[in-house]
């Protein structure tokens, strides 16, 4: 594994003893947070459904009144916040099992379903195991640009590659149904790598789910409102779109901003937990903010600490993001955070530039930190 930090004396070498030492380290953090689960924690997620259910409750209600424009902007605001709630703090942590320690059936990770038009069960698959066990492998994680975009130097340029900044834009604001699709690979069914028999299962519970969501958003809820039916439908999908904007902003910034890592098959082979956790500190990025911010965001504000433990309830991740900070420091780590602003405005950046094809952008930094495996010693180019 590469780390982008320079340092005046070359190379910062980790050593197999010092990964280790980290991993005994993160594993100590870890099982101190969870024998320390208790009620506060319990109060902590009931007092975010409740106020998830009062946003939707108000936002609904203020429909009726949505023949006047502050009625109809409050309660697109109120189901904005509803859904941004139920996708990032709720239904995203839930399906995590963060919450699974509780034994309580709402809050069960393999039967929790969210308000959205994936599938719970394939966003498990896509993103709990495929995404979260092999975080920034190429080949391996294919949130690596979700088949569609250029984030990385390491992913091959291509003339379709210019779009790069249009395709994001589109997946921004259709992001619940880039999510829905992720999981059938559908660069690789349009290079017939995937066949209907694959993907008919997919396909079937994806049109399940999301005639549903389409349902209940564009047709129930507008028809209860009567006259004001286009009124309502058009607050319900702007919310959904205000959702998706945000949702798509969180994730990116804590996946691709400037100096996250990504990893060959090679290089992560056989990976102890030491080197996996490493991995996920140097595959993510925090954004710094206030304690609205960090729960509108699902605490994935705090990504490193959410790689790190992907099932301990977020609200912890603020609580134990000072030693995770510490313990980088400590070993030489980067630990890259930053505000809203700087986090999105490098993605975007990026977007931009990884465009274009390598000749106008220059090769990429040099490995400046290489951590050593037992057994070889070599430098692992991002």
């Amino acid at each position: 594994m590469a780390i982008l930090t320079e340092t005046k004396a070359g190379p910062l070498v980790l050593s197999p003893e010092q990964v280790e030492e980290i991993g005994r380290e993160l594993d100590e953090l870890r099982a101190r947070i969870t024998a320390d689960l208790g009620d506060r924690d319990r109060d902590y997620i009931y007092s975010i459904i409740r106020a998830q259910r009062g946003f939707e409750i108000a936002g609904r209600g203020l429909m009726y009144l949505g023949f006047l424009p502050p009625f109809w902007l409050a309660g697109v605001a109120a189901l904005s916040v509803s859904k941004i709630l139920d996708n990032m703090e709720i239904g995203h942590n839930v399906m995590h099992g963060q919450w699974d320690w509780m034994r309580e059936p709402g809050l069960n990770s393999r039967e929790f379903e969210w308000d959205t038009v994936c599938p719970g069960d394939q966003w498990r698959h896509s993103h709990n195991y495929m995404h979260h066990t092999f975080t920034n492998i190429h080949g391996m994680d294919r949130d690596i640009g979700y088949g569609i975009l250029r984030v990385d130097e390491g992913q091959a340029w291509n003339p379709l590659r210019l779009g790069n900044p249009l395709y994001a834009f589109l997946l921004m604001v259709a992001f619940e149904w880039g999510v829905m699709g992720h999981d059938l690979e559908v660069e690789n069914i349009v290079r017939g790598k995937r066949s209907w028999p694959e993907i008919k299962e997919l396909v079937t519970g994806q049109a399940r789910k999301a005639s549903k969501q389409v349902l209940k958003d564009y047709v129930i809820f507008p028809a209860l409102t009567g006259p004001l039916f286009l009124s309502t439908l058009a607050g319900n999908f702007t919310a959904n779109i205000v959702r998706n904007l945000w949702t798509f902003s969180i994730i990116f910034c804590g996946h691709f901003p400037t100096g996250v890592q990504t990893f060959t098959e090679e290089e992560t082979a056989n990976e102890t937990r030491g080197e996996w956790y490493v991995r996920q500190m140097l595959g993510s990025a925090n954004i710094t903010g206030g304690k609205l911010f960090h729960i509108m965001s699902g605490n994935l504000s705090h990504q490193i600490e959410h790689h790190l433990f992907p099932d301990m309830p977020a609200n912890r991740y603020p609580e134990i993001a000072p030693e995770v900070k510490a313990l980088c420091e400590k070993h030489g780590l980067p630990y890259n955070t930053g505000r809203f602003a700087k986090q999105i405005g490098s993605v975007w950046l990026k977007l931009f530039k990884l465009a274009l094809p390598p000749f106008l952008t220059g090769k990429p930094k040099p490995a400046s930190v290489i951590v050593m495996r037992r057994g070889q010693a070599s430098e692992v180019g991002v």
